[in-house]
């Protein structure tokens, strides 16, 4: 009797444990492009190397290339995973791809500074041009382009740092900056920032992952759903700098404070000038918040048939939506299929822009002796029940 009793008994933990390791592995499946091989490589005499995350329900591959998100595997209302980012399966691809921004961070000051000038202290720094007239996204060395040293890594966090030097892209003093992934047990990638400075220099840190929650490669991102907290933004001129914080989206197409979809938005793009202007979505959004410097849901979207909903949470008093407005197939994603036009888009939590009038925007100035520390979560759940709501208006 024993023997039946210890016999089933190991059935039953041989077929339990078969299922765990089915459920458990079957996310790595969506690796079957990954390879930890096609990313080791030297950049500038810096090691190069992919890792993976694992919650259990969720997983998710990093470069120390960028400090990027490579990969994004979320299940969807019926179990089945999907890879949510859009990325490149090898670094070489990365090197290559005409969109530099995928997945990474983006520093020292994400965004455009007016004509590449910042004046500290009495002193004038001029940053590199690489956008027109302007500096962008930290210059074409920024962070995005940089190996990252791995502080600690395990199967649901890795630490990443990086040392940008005095008077890389024309910033003045050594910025170092710290970088933490977490997968959670609430299925939450949960991304910690941290810097400090030994001299005065603008900071303004953030991800630049671009999402389709139905899965790359999966047609436009029109019918996704999504609410952002925000009664302003900051509107742009032709060049796309940002001239103030005081628009307000009541009655206009960035009136996301009841969730819509967002190709009812840019069904007014040959209408709206702020649309114009951007070619589409893309532009800081001022966060409803109490007070500075709280935790605050920003933003969710809800991709219909799959019912992947993703809710960001953040300090940042911002959130910039771009809406992919620039990609033309001309890079390969890591499934093989071109990227394409508003197939994806970005949620990029963030301070206002640098400017140097200070009654424009809060300084995003960091001083020697301060901390910077931001944080922000993307957390992933499905609905299944979902109601369409009204396409009416903007």
């Amino acid at each position: 009797m024993n023997y039946y009793k210890n016999k089933s008994l190991l059935l039953f933990i041989y077929f339990l444990g078969a299922s765990y390791f089915n459920v458990f592995s079957q996310p790595h499946k969506n690796y079957t492009v990954l390879k930890v091989d096609d990313f080791q490589k030297k950049i500038n005499g810096k090691n190069v190397s992919l890792y993976f995350l694992n919650n259990g329900n969720i997983n998710m591959a990093i470069t120390n290339y960028g400090a990027r998100i490579v990969s994004l595997c979320v299940p969807d209302k019926s179990g089945s995973i999907a890879d949510v980012v859009v990325g490149f399966k090898s670094i070489d691809d990365y090197l290559k791809a005409k969109g530099i921004y995928h997945g990474a961070i983006i520093g020292r000051v994400a965004g455009r500074i007016k004509n590449g000038m910042v004046n500290l202290n009495g002193s004038t720094f001029p940053l590199q041009l690489n956008a027109g007239n302007n500096h962008l996204h930290g210059g074409s060395n920024g962070f995005h382009n940089q190996v990252w040293n791995v502080k600690s890594y395990n199967d649901t966090a890795v630490v990443l740092t990086y040392l940008s030097i005095d008077g890389e892209m024309g910033y003045p003093g050594n910025l170092m900056t710290e970088v933490m992934y977490t997968l959670n047990r609430k299925n939450e990638l949960v991304i910690e920032y941290r810097a400090s400075t030994d001299k005065s220099t603008p900071v303004n840190l953030t991800n630049h992952a671009f999402f389709n929650l139905a899965g790359e490669n999966s047609g436009l991102i029109s019918d996704h759903l999504l609410k952002i907290n925000a009664n302003y933004i900051c509107p742009v001129n032709e060049e796309k700098m940002t001239i103030n914080r005081k628009y307000t989206v009541n009655e206009t197409p960035f009136d996301f404070l009841t969730m819509k979809t967002i190709g009812q938005g840019l069904r007014f793009e040959n209408e709206d000038e702020q649309l114009k202007f951007a070619g589409g979505y893309d532009h800081h959004f001022v966060l409803n918040k109490k007070k500075k410097n709280q935790l605050t849901l920003a933003a969710t979207v809800v991709e219909p048939n799959s019912g992947r909903k993703m809710e960001v949470f953040t300090l940042a008093p911002c959130i910039h939506f771009f809406s992919a407005n620039f990609f033309n197939g001309a890079d390969t994603g890591k499934i093989g299929t071109p990227i394409q036009y508003r197939a994806s888009f970005a949620m990029e939590t963030q301070s206002y822009p640098y400017s140097e009038d200070r009654n424009l925007f809060p300084s995003i100035i960091l001083n020697p002796g301060e901390q910077y520390e931001t944080k922000t979560i993307f957390r992933f759940s499905v609905e299944k029940n979902l109601k369409m709501p009204s396409k009416k208006g903007k």
